[in-house]
């Protein structure tokens, strides 16, 4: 640890080496080319609700470049309550834009790690200029209202720490556009109002509350999942991990580490390779490391710096209903050496229309208080025969809960 790290912070009362804690990965993105097809992979498919559009052509230089493009708006799109979990943006049209990154294979639009205040928002960004961390901008944007900043790892991908992301509740509906206007472009000054008063602000205004956008389901509800029909025989309970590839691992697990906090897990060797595993929470990692050198070896596109992204389904009934459901859409489905997973047991990648890598699984290990990972030789050992149930392990159904109702 270097000298800024040596120091102590008091957050909320706990004296920590710095001014932030992450809480767990907040949404994930992709900058895509097949952009209506992605859009009905990850939605139609996979299940994710469309919360909000972006138009990108008033970032244009010229106007008139906008009909260039088969597409300028990208969708912000949801599986729970929070505002997005996953966004979707066309990469033609932010490449053109530029100002992020000059890597070919960058596809990944950012990676977003929540914290606990937006004190602590203000305070991680003052500590990481401190340190050099490259950032790319601060403040507060909409659609969904989160106030954040944004640094960049050694690889140029864009992580973003934040607080306060918009609720979608049970009417469906995101902000209106009259609420939109409380952004930010710069690191705000402290405290702010809370977001009840902004309502009533806009409520005073004559602005209707109940006009914001709501995904309309055109899919008929036929599957019984558990004990409710969804359109999909599973459901998306939670996001992560992230998986990347990284042109130098001792420099990006310095980032993650050392930088924004995570905590190794364990490490692997793999057919020569060596591999990180990192945790914000109690799951066994929220973010894994590989050396570029695999992707070709795993047969992954060499078109992105992202080995995958991984959506949690309900159980492990909905996952081998999820692997036959996209089948049967003429999905590909891929599967990769399992010590290339460690925490999780049974999973398989389904690729999208872009060509990444979504690994689809219903468990992960649970770290406890004495923040030991179970030896490997102690996890279910998984193969190409997946059996019609499993038992328990100590940790089934442990971990983050999906709040709210299924559809």
């Amino acid at each position: 640890m270097d000298g800024i790290s040596a120091r102590k912070f008091n957050v909320g009362g706990v004296l920590l080496d710095r001014p932030f804690k992450i809480r767990r990965l907040g949404h994930f993105g992709f900058n895509v080319r097949n952009f209506d097809a992605c859009v009905r992979f990850y939605s139609d498919l996979l299940g994710f609700a469309l919360s909000d559009s972006l138009d990108f052509s008033p970032r244009l230089k010229n106007k008139e470049d906008a009909g260039k493009f088969d597409t300028t708006t990208g969708w912000f799109m949801r599986h729970g309550g929070d505002h997005h979990s996953f966004v979707l943006f066309p990469k033609p049209v932010l490449d053109h834009i530029g100002g992020r990154t000059t890597r070919e294979d960058m596809t990944v639009n950012q990676i977003t790690w929540q914290v606990g205040s937006l004190r602590e928002v203000a305070e991680a960004e003052n500590w990481l200029r401190e340190g050099d961390i490259r950032i790319r901008r601060s403040g507060r944007d909409t659609p969904g209202s989160n106030w954040h900043v944004y640094p960049f790892d050694p690889d140029e991908h864009i992580n973003e720490l934040y607080y306060g992301i918009e609720q979608i509740g049970w009417d469906g509906r995101s902000k209106p556009g009259a609420l939109h206007e409380e952004e930010f472009h710069e690191q705000p000054g402290l405290p702010q109002i809370p977001e009840y008063a902004e309502v009533d602000r806009a409520r005073a205004n004559g602005t209707d509350i109940a006009s914001g956008y709501r995904h309309e389901q055109t899919l008929e509800a036929t599957y019984d999942v558990g004990g409710v029909l969804l359109p999909r025989p599973f459901k998306a309970v939670r996001i992560g991990p992230v998986r990347l590839f990284s042109d130098d691992l001792d420099a990006s697990l310095a980032f993650y580490r050392d930088r924004l906090g995570m905590t190794v897990t364990e490490e692997i060797r793999w057919s020569g390779h060596r591999c990180a595993f990192l945790r914000v929470n109690t799951e066994h990692h929220s973010l894994a490391l590989y050396p570029i050198a695999l992707r070709s070896e795993l047969g992954l596109s060499e078109h992105t710096s992202c080995m995958s992204f991984g959506v949690q389904v309900g159980d492990y009934a909905q996952l081998r209903a999820a692997l036959g459901f996209l089948e049967e859409r003429a999905v590909e489905i891929v599967h990769l050496p399992p010590e290339l997973s460690p925490g999780i047991d049974y999973s398989a990648f389904a690729i999208d229309p872009d060509g990444h890598a979504i690994q689809l699984y219903y468990y992960m290990e649970q770290i406890g208080w004495d923040g030991k990972p179970r030896k490997a030789s102690e996890r279910r050992r998984t193969g190409d025969e997946w059996p019609d149930a499993l038992d328990p392990l100590p940790d089934t159904f442990a971990g983050e809960p999906f709040l709210g109702p299924l559809g």
